[in-house]
């Protein structure tokens, strides 16, 4: 089997995205038939010249999609498709064909991950890091305090009891690069096999790292106000994993009167809520919420954050704030650890927060993305009319696009790369195939002018004659 892809390390799409990829394409064609064992990391990492964790997560993301089946201490297997799906191959990850494809300078891409990097402030950063590395006298250079330096989990607490109303000390936050480190930290908290009820649909990659923790996900159904707490009763997991100030990918906000269902339902079940606020600081329309976290009584709420969103996502820079019952036991889990981040990041991230500038461009970002939210729920009202609805406009950066038609999701997803714009299948987030035909449109790394341009390809994509 051949498996030596062209990974373009100059190009903005990650490498894991690049392999993840191909080896869809190479499953879509065909060319790698049910069942077949893929390399491992190690052998695969060796051979492409790339890290284990960048195969992981490609393999990752292909299992979670379905792709592929993982096997304990045996490897990962390429999963059975649908016969039909295979006799329509997928375009290639680099088509060389210029004439019928836009090049991948070109393209538009509604990424909901992305965010508008032009708008960092560069200046005052790299100021804030100078400061930093000047005033260290060396102490900044050993690994430090596990859990993450006491001046940055100072800052986040200060800063979340202020903006999201959570109730915590330094004490019970802990600092790891990026999300999926905390929760793996988290999983270690409770015994192997222990059910966590997530919501269907979720955002896919943190379940992969629930499973990958041991953890045994169960798959709870959301309804226009957020997960559903009759079913949390009905199936009696011991965790929730819920994104309440912007569900993934739906985009709805969970209302007070479920946030306080929810809340009784842990403390009635002896249960704990896993509140993933990775979009909480942009909210366009009514009152702000006040976090899971902030309105728990008991202790039953487990809260995540992350800078990703907020400043840049090569921060790596999230965090998760435990309930008391569970901080002292989290804080020795981390004692077998050195902390992932740079000493000098945390550093840094905790003076951009005290010196206010943090704050700042929070206010700055809220207008700007407010502006280019307006720009593209136009556009798509102008352009696409009665033959698209908007889901979740209210929150976040992205939202969700139902297609009127009866093109399948596969199909809207391709003729729109076709026109030089790349939107994201909302079918990968559920547990079940989903009734609808919907992609989601990530507003936030794109300019106003690429807003507008882009739905108008959208339109000639998915309307011409």
């Amino acid at each position: 089997m051949d498996i030596t892809p062209f990974l373009n390390r100059e190009h903005d799409e990650p490498l894991y995205q690049q392999l993840y990829m191909f080896f869809k394409n190479k499953i879509h064609s065909g060319h790698i038939q049910p069942g077949t064992k893929l390399p491992s990391k190690r052998a695969l990492s060796k051979h492409l010249n790339i890290s284990q964790t960048t195969v992981e997560h490609a393999y990752e993301q292909l299992t979670a999609e379905g792709y592929l089946i993982s096997k304990p201490r045996k490897g990962w297997y390429a999963a059975e498709t649908d016969g039909d799906f295979n006799d329509h191959p997928a375009p290639p990850l680099f088509n060389t064909e210029a004439e019928t494809s836009p090049s991948l300078e070109d393209v538009i891409d509604f990424h909901h991950g992305h965010v508008d990097l032009h708008s960092f402030p560069v200046s005052s950063w790299k100021k804030t890091i100078a400061k930093t590395v000047d005033a260290s006298d060396f102490e900044l250079f050993q690994s430090g305090p596990p859990a993450g330096d006491l001046f940055l989990r100072k800052m986040i607490a200060v800063y979340l009891r202020e903006s999201r109303g959570v109730k915590c000390t330094p004490e019970q936050i802990i600092v790891g690069a990026g999300t999926p480190v905390v929760l793996q930290l988290l999983c270690q908290l409770f015994p192997k096999g222990t059910a966590v009820g997530y919501e269907n649909p979720g955002f896919y990659r943190s379940k992969s790292v629930l499973k990958a923790g041991g953890l045994r996900v169960m798959p709870i159904a959301v309804d226009e106000s957020g997960i559903c707490v009759n079913e949390l009763h009905q199936y009696r997991p011991k965790l929730a994993y819920v994104t309440p100030s912007h569900q993934f990918p739906l985009g709805m906000v969970m209302p007070v009167g479920r946030r306080l269902k929810l809340l009784d339902w842990a403390k009635s079940h002896g249960a704990y809520i896993i509140e993933d606020d990775y979009d909480g600081e942009f909210r366009y329309a009514g009152q702000p919420i006040p976090s899971l976290q902030g309105l728990d009584q008991n202790n039953r709420v487990i809260y995540l954050g992350t800078f990703s969103k907020s400043l840049i996502p090569s921060l790596r820079v999230s965090y998760m704030v435990l309930p008391l019952p569970l901080a002292e036991r989290g804080q020795e889990l981390c004692s077998l650890y050195k902390q992932t981040v740079s000493r000098h990041v945390q550093q840094a991230v905790a003076q951009f927060m005290k010196n206010g500038e943090y704050q700042r461009h929070i206010n700055r970002m809220r207008t700007l993305y407010r502006k280019k939210r307006k720009t593209l729920l136009e556009a798509v009202k102008r352009e696409l009319g009665n033959d698209a609805a908007i889901k979740g406009e209210n929150a976040g950066l992205h939202i969700i696009l139902e297609t009127n038609g009866i093109q399948s999701e596969e199909w809207l997803v391709s003729k729109a790369l076709e026109e030089g714009v790349k939107v994201y299948p909302a079918s990968v987030s559920y547990d079940t195939p989903p009734q609808t035909r919907a992609v989601l449109l990530g507003f936030g790394g794109l300019s106003e002018e690429a807003i507008t341009a882009g739905i108008k390809k959208l339109k000639k994509a998915w309307l011409r004659p």
